[in-house]
């Protein structure tokens, strides 16, 4: 099967420095696209060259550097206390930065869009491991609600687009992600990450004990950033929703997006407890169960892209421990720049 993509494409990352939009380029990279020397490129604006919030430079920037292929992977995002503290900051800029970046793709001619959404957009009490099938069937999570919402108007203005004007847009799913890159602020983080930094500083400080909020009951599922970029670059050269293989929902209907993960959960107590060994802490960690747990299971069903002959290939201690170093460097280059 040839690829639907090409070395001399011209790539548009969107949220290119962001921890998923930079796995995707090294992705890309690692496959030979968007290499000058073969004709292609890699377009990777910073916010400072082009703010995705504003519709009219979108629009100017698309006619300007005529990219083929579009990946969005801009977002704002954040844990469960940024996404229940701000609301509208997460649904409105969300909205304005798929519509922009997906509307202007289409009426500059692009010929292929991925959209990258979140695990989040499925019902918090959906039937597991979930099935691409489960979108729309129940109640969110309220605490991420309004990320989710955004998130589902996205895979729904590609899936409208294709359906109206044959736009080959495309969108997957991926669960919770981890790795190089992520944002460790102990507010405004995924859950992953901030575990990573206060048992990194619990250990600094030789604290004997350590509180993590919630029950730690809740099963959770976590796929490495490169995994991701790895099945982004996968999808784009092999899966178009107008082709007559595409993956069908239990309707026989074109699915709209595939879910990407991998298929494996575990719960919050035993992430703690992978984190403590991987950062090497020995105090007892504890739990505040005055604090929220979220969904309690969020497994996802990841038979759809397996079947096209993709699957993750990193294991959680490989990818805590490459992560873990990774936050350790971050940290000292901080220390050395001041």
């Amino acid at each position: 099967m040839s690829s639907l993509i090409k070395a001399d494409d011209r790539f548009f990352v969107a949220g290119a420095r962001g921890m998923a939009g930079s796995a995707i380029c090294r992705a890309l990279q690692e496959k030979g696209y968007g290499d000058e020397a073969k004709g292609g490129a890699l377009l990777i604006p910073n916010r400072q060259e082009l703010d995705l919030l504003d519709g009219e430079a979108v629009k100017a920037w698309y006619t300007e550097n005529k990219p083929d292929v579009v990946v969005l992977a801009a977002a704002k995002v954040g844990g469960i206390y940024a996404n229940d503290t701000y609301p509208a900051d997460f649904l409105l800029e969300n909205l304005k930065i798929q519509t922009n970046v997906i509307e202007g793709a289409w009426k500059a001619g692009v010929r292929r869009l991925l959209f990258l959404g979140s695990s989040c957009i499925y019902p918090k009490f959906a039937e597991q491991p979930i099935k691409e099938e489960a979108l729309m069937t129940g109640s969110l999570e309220p605490t991420n609600e309004w990320y989710a919402i955004a998130k589902i108007t996205g895979i729904k203005l590609c899936e409208s687009l294709r359906k109206q004007y044959g736009f080959d847009a495309i969108s997957l799913m991926p669960t919770n992600l981890y790795g190089p890159g992520d944002n460790y602020h102990l507010e405004n983080s995924h859950v992953l990450p901030a575990l990573i930094r206060r048992f990194h500083e619990a250990k600094e400080r030789g604290d004997q004990r350590m509180t993590c909020w919630g029950t730690g009951s809740p099963l959770r599922e976590f796929l490495h950033v490169d995994d991701l970029g790895n099945a982004c670059v996968f999808a784009l050269e092999n899966w178009s929703a107008l082709a007559g293989d595409s993956p069908k929902d239990h309707q026989g209907k074109p699915l709209a997006f595939l879910n990407v993960g991998t298929g494996v959960d575990l719960t919050i107590k035993e992430l703690a407890e992978a984190v403590a060994e991987a950062t090497g802490y020995r105090g007892t960690i504890l739990w505040d169960t005055s604090k929220p747990d979220g969904t309690p299971r969020k497994q996802l069903d990841v038979s759809r892209l397996a079947a096209y002959g993709w699957r993750a290939r990193i294991p959680l201690a490989q990818g805590l421990a490459s992560t873990v170093a990774a936050f350790r460097e971050q940290l000292s280059q901080q220390l050395v720049r001041l």
